[in-house]
C-alpha cells in the first residue's frame, strides 16, 4: 500500500515483472519506509479505491528499520497511546481523511465571505482583558503587565465593522475552561463575521447561508473521504435540502425540554432561566435534521455586549446554532450593544475595568450604529460534518485539561 497524501493505492509486483533487484528491495520494505515508486495505473474494481499500480522499479529513501519499528500497527490501540503518537497517528487513513476535510471546511469558510463582499481584518491574539470574563483566560507577563491569550476577537473586529463595513477575522483562540468533555479544547481556530447595521434576524441568515455553503462543498468534494470515515451522507445532504433552519426562540426550547422531561425522554428537568446543558442540546438538536437555531436567551446569562430585545428587555437578542445528531452548539452570535450608556453599565456590572474598554467603548461614543456578528469554532464544526464521537480528532495537535504533548 502506498500512500502520498491525496490517497492510497495497492501496488502490484509479480516477481516475473521486475528485476530481481528490484523484487528484492520492494520485499524489504517494512512498515511507513519511504519510497519513490513508478508504474502503470489500471482501474481494477476490486481494489479499495478502484485502480491499482502496476509497479515497474522503486527506490529506497528511508527503510524503517525492523529493531525500532512503526508504533501503530494494523491493531486496536488505546486512545491514550493514539493520542501520544498523534505525530504518527494523522498518516493513517480515516485521520487523513479528517484533516482534509477539515481544511476544506476553513477554505469554504474564508471563500463564503471572501465572495460575499467581507474583508477580513485579524484581530490580536494578546489582550489586555477578558472578552466574555476572567474565568477562563490564560493570563502571562507582557513586560511586567498582565496580558491575556484571545478568547474572541469579536470586540475587535467590532471596530473594523465599522469603518469597513462587513469583515471576519479568522484565528487560533483559547479558554483556560477545565473541561473534561468531548466538546472542549483549550486551544481551536474561530472565525467571526461583524457587519455593521445588521439585526440580529440578519445575522442568523448570514449563519444560515454561511454553514450551508460549507457542507456543500465538503459534499462535493470528500464524499469518498466521507466514506472513508464512516459518515452517512444523507445526514449532509439532509442540512443543504431546500427549507430554512429551524428557529426556536429559548422560551420555546425551554418547553420542549419540559415536555421531554414529563415524558421521560430526559433524565433532569431544564430549570427555566438556565443555560442548557449538553444533554439539554443533544436532545433539541435530535428533533430536526438541520442546524437548529436557538435565540432570545435571558440577558442575565449572557455577555455583556449583547443588545437586550426591546420587546422584553430580560431577554438578549442572541442565538447559538445547535448542530444535529448532537453536537451541541456550533455557532453563538448577537446584535450588540449600540448604546455608550448601556454598554458602560454593563461593563461595571460585570466587574469588568473599565479602563480597558475604553477603546471599546468609543466605538459608542463616535458614530455607533447598530451591528451583530457570530463566532464559530472550526473544530465543533469539524466534528460534526464528520461525525467524530470527539473533538481531540478534529485538529492535528489537539490541546487540552490533560494533555499538551506532543
Amino acid at each position: 500500500m502506498f500512500r502520498d497524501g491525496t490517497g492510497t493505492i495497492q501496488g502490484i509486483v509479480p516477481k516475473a515483472a521486475v528485476p530481481e533487484e528490484v523484487f528484492e528491495r520492494i520485499k524489504s520494505l517494512t512498515q511507513e519506509s519511504s519510497v519513490i515508486v513508478t508504474g502503470k495505473v489500471r482501474a481494477d474494481s476490486r481494489a479499495p479505491s478502484g485502480f491499482e499500480l502496476d509497479v515497474a522499479d522503486l527506490q529506497i529513501v528511508h527503510l524503517v528499520p525492523t529493531g525500532t519499528p512503526y508504533p501503530i500497527t494494523p491493531k486496536e490501540h488505546g486512545t491514550d497511546f493514539l493520542m501520544e503518537h498523534r505525530h504518527l497517528w494523522f498518516r493513517t487513513p480515516r485521520q487523513s481523511a479528517i484533516l482534509r476535510i477539515r481544511a476544506t471546511i476553513m477554505r469554504a469558510a474564508q471563500e463564503y465571505f471572501d465572495t460575499n463582499g467581507f474583508i477580513r481584518t485579524d484581530p490580536p491574539i494578546l489582550t489586555p482583558a477578558a472578552c466574555e470574563g476572567t474565568s477562563t483566560l490564560f493570563e502571562l507577563d507582557y513586560f511586567g503587565d498582565p496580558a491575556y491569550l484571545t478568547q474572541s476577537g469579536q470586540l475587535y473586529v467590532e471596530a473594523t465593522a465599522l469603518a469597513l463595513g462587513k469583515v471576519y477575522s479568522f484565528g487560533p483562540t483559547f479558554r483556560a475552561e477545565k473541561s473534561k468533555t468531548r466538546r472542549h479544547l483549550t486551544e481551536f481556530w474561530m472565525i467571526e463575521p461583524e457587519v455593521a447595521y445588521m439585526d440580529l434576524d440578519g445575522d442568523m441568515q448570514l449563519a444560515e447561508a454561511f454553514l450551508t455553503h460549507i457542507v456543500k462543498r465538503v459534499l462535493e468534494l470528500h464524499r469518498a473521504d466521507l466514506t472513508v470515515i464512516g459518515r452517512d451522507l444523507a445526514k449532509l445532504e439532509a442540512v443543504i435540502a431546500p427549507g430554512a433552519f429551524p428557529r426556536l426562540s429559548y422560551d420555546e426550547a425551554h418547553a420542549m425540554l419540559d415536555e421531554a422531561f414529563k415524558a421521560g425522554k430526559l433524565e433532569a428537568p431544564h430549570v427555566d432561566g438556565d443555560d442548557f446543558g449538553s444533554p439539554d442540546e443533544t436532545y433539541i438538536s435530535s428533533q430536526f435534521d438541520k442546524p437548529v437555531m436557538i435565540h432570545r436567551y435571558p440577558a442575565a446569562m449572557k455577555a455583556f455586549y449583547m443588545q437586550p430585545d426591546p420587546a422584553d428587555p430580560t431577554k438578549a437578542l442572541c442565538v447559538d446554532v445547535l448542530a444535529p445528531e448532537g453536537y451541541g452548539e456550533i455557532i453563538g452570535g448577537s446584535q450588540r450593544v449600540d448604546s455608550y450608556d448601556l454598554l458602560r453599565a454593563r461593563i461595571l456590572e460585570h466587574g469588568l475595568p473599565l479602563s480597558a474598554f475604553e477603546w471599546y467603548l468609543d466605538l459608542r461614543r463616535y458614530g455607533s450604529v447598530p451591528h451583530s456578528g457570530f463566532g464559530m469554532g472550526i473544530e465543533r464544526a469539524v466534528a460534526w460534518i464528520c461525525g467524530l464521537d470527539h473533538v481531540r480528532e478534529t485538529i492535528p495537535f489537539p490541546r487540552t485539561l490533560n494533555r499538551i504533548y506532543p
